[in-house]
């Protein structure tokens, strides 16, 4: 199903002249070498883009029959400078042979034709002395071990763009096709091939690429040839999958259709009645997991989602939009000398969309921890890692959790219970309780109680806001610990050093009977020590407010509290700690008000 979609995608992408033809592949050539027709070569010339900070090989699209292994195996028209030009920064051991095959490959390929091109080079190779290159305008160190390509002087397409060269290595190809039978992917029947290239792009893996298909020798021996038997996928079929997939995977900065998710490099793409429809589902999608920055689009996203959530037809929103758009998300992760597959997901348009719309739905909280739009994937992935200094680092991410966070908001199933337990436990040890990360906790806690038919848990639904009316422990219980430290602060100012969050917050949350008794001991001396400093007022409605929080509680506190319960913890903590700013800030809005009108 993998190989058949990512074909299929090769065959839009071909169409649009986005990917080379058969037997053709994009590579990153450096320098080029003109010669004149009577094979002296004259310059070297540099293709690199140089517009950023450093420059950068150009992708260009060269003839290639099979990846290169430890075997000696030279391309036609082009290669890296070993091979091509003899020449190499290394020792070179096999440079001798490296280039002598390279002569070998042209002449046997381009030796009969009387292209004049062609022919032009031949001489060039004919005469040409490795230690030519140095004495060329145009050369530096930073030509040798890059790839090179050929131009005659004068023409403006480079050699392997000829025409003639095109039809000669066509019909190589054509030649040695080897045995028949039924592609797996297409159907047809067709030659058989062997070699899946390379595939490069994903993080961690081996830099020269990776096989997503590839057997050992012992297996592919056992049954069949190299392979053909163990997995029947024609020649053709094999470039058109490995193609797209290296496209989707380029490391160009444009590239919108990748994304990274904890170890998995993420690729997507959409089938369409035409390429309009596929490419707007893609920029859709795109804008789903990299929300923009700009505030006002942001908030225009939220509120499209926001929409579909309620029902509303995907196609009133965006005509571009078709709710029956088919779409691909393929994860790969780095194993070895292969790729595995972390996830594989294939639905509709409409449905990824409400999907999405729930997720949203599900990370609602007021007051919102973000401006704008919300977090991507990757980014909520991250507040499961400690903090060090003041960021946690992407390296600390467990795999499996982010790979199974995304599957999850594609798939509208159940978040990880992994993710709440790796929240809460990075409140106790870090003690950053950011609104990001309460908020995933509501999503796991909301999405359980949406899902669940028989559930062993309170039926109470998780607030998106303060709600005074909620009767969980759990809940109450954060409440009453963030008006305790709004107790201290009030008593003690910004001096203070550690506040109770930072000494019991996990305790607190785990085991409220050990803890709670002594702090409301405590709470009365603040309360005493903030009436003595003329913020009775203040003491009275803290005193209030924690009052009516106990007396939701009943009789005692609980001895211990549940993981799903101390995410319920963290959430009445966020909501009584955000009210509370919510009020200053509304005060101080009043006051300068006041001080508006009386001027």
């Amino acid at each position: 199903m993998i190989l058949t979609a990512l074909n299929d995608y090769y065959q839009r992408l071909a169409a649009e002249d986005k990917v080379p033809m058969p037997g053709f592949s994009s590579e990153k050539v450096s320098f080029c070498l003109v010669f004149a027709q009577d094979g002296k070569p004259l310059q070297i010339v540099d293709l690199r883009d140089t517009s950023g900070k450093k420059p950068r090989p150009s992708p260009c699209q060269v003839p290639v029959d099979k990846r290169r292994t430890s075997g000696i195996h030279a391309y036609p028209l082009w290669d890296k400078t070993a091979y091509a030009l003899g020449v190499s920064a290394g020792e070179g051991k096999r440079l001798a042979d490296e280039h002598a095959a390279f002569k070998a490959r042209q002449f046997e390929l381009f030796g009969e034709s009387d292209d004049p091109e062609l022919n032009a080079f031949l001489r060039l190779l004919e005469q040409w002395r490795p230690d030519q290159l140095t004495e060329l305008p145009g050369y530096s160190e930073e030509v040798l071990d890059t790839n090179v390509i050929f131009r005659l002087d004068g023409k403006h397409q480079y050699l392997h763009e000829n025409r003639e060269a095109r039809r000669l290595w066509g019909t190589v190809l054509e030649s040695g096709e080897g045995e028949s039978g039924q592609c797996l992917i297409t159907g047809e029947i067709a030659p058989l091939g062997t070699d899946h290239p390379a595939i490069r792009g994903v993080r961690d893996a081996q830099s020269s690429g990776a096989s997503l298909v590839s057997f050992n020798s012992e297996a592919y021996n056992s049954y069949g040839n190299k392979g053909q038997a163990n997995a029947s996928i024609s020649k053709a079929a094999i470039f058109g999958y490995s193609t797209a997939l290296n496209h989707l995977l380029r490391g160009d900065t444009d590239n919108r259709q990748r994304l990274q998710i904890g170890d998995a490099t993420v690729v997507f793409w959409a089938k369409a009645r035409d390429a309009a429809h596929a490419t707007a589902a893609e920029n859709f999608f795109a804008l789903l997991n990299e929300p923009p920055t700009d505030e006002q689009q942001a908030a225009k996203l939220g509120t499209l989602l926001t929409d579909i959530a309620q029902g509303r037809p995907l196609k009133e929103l965006d005509p571009m939009l078709e709710p029956d758009t088919q779409f691909f998300v393929l994860g790969l992760a780095p194993n070895a000398a292969r790729l595995s597959v972390r996830f594989w997901y294939v639905d509709t348009l409409e449905h990824l969309a409400q999907h999405y719309a729930h997720h949203h739905q599900d990370m609602s909280l007021e007051p919102s921890p973000w401006k704008g739009m919300m977090p991507g994937a990757w980014r909520l992935a991250l507040q499961t890692a400690p903090i060090h200094g003041d960021r946690p680092k992407s390296e600390d991410v467990l795999p499996q959790l982010a790979g199974e966070l995304m599957r999850s908001i594609l798939t509208g199933s159940r978040y990880p219970r992994s993710l709440l337990n790796n929240i809460v436990m990075r409140f106790r040890n870090d003690g950053k309780i950011s609104g990001i990360r309460v908020a995933l906790c509501k999503a796991v806690l909301a999405r359980e109680g949406r899902l669940a038919v028989h559930s062993n848990s309170t039926t109470q639904e998780v607030p998106v806001s303060l709600d005074p009316q909620s009767t969980h422990p759990g809940y109450l219980l954060g409440r009453l610990f963030a008006e305790l430290e709004n107790a201290q602060r009030s008593a003690l100012g910004n001096e203070v050093n550690a506040t109770i969050r930072d000494r019991y917050y996990g305790a607190a949350s785990a085991t409220p009977a050990s803890v709670f008794p002594m702090l409301l001991r405590n709470v009365q001396h603040h309360l005493s020590n903030m009436r003595k400093k003329d913020k009775g007022g203040l003491a009275h409605k803290i005193e209030t407010e924690i009052g009516t929080i106990i007396d939701g509680l009943g009789n005692s506190f609980p001895r211990s509290l549940r993981i799903e319960d101390q995410g319920r913890f963290a959430i009445g903590y966020y909501h009584q700690s955000q009210a509370r700013f919510a009020k200053k800030d509304s005060t101080a809005k009043n006051a300068e008000t006041e001080q508006g009108e009386s001027e």
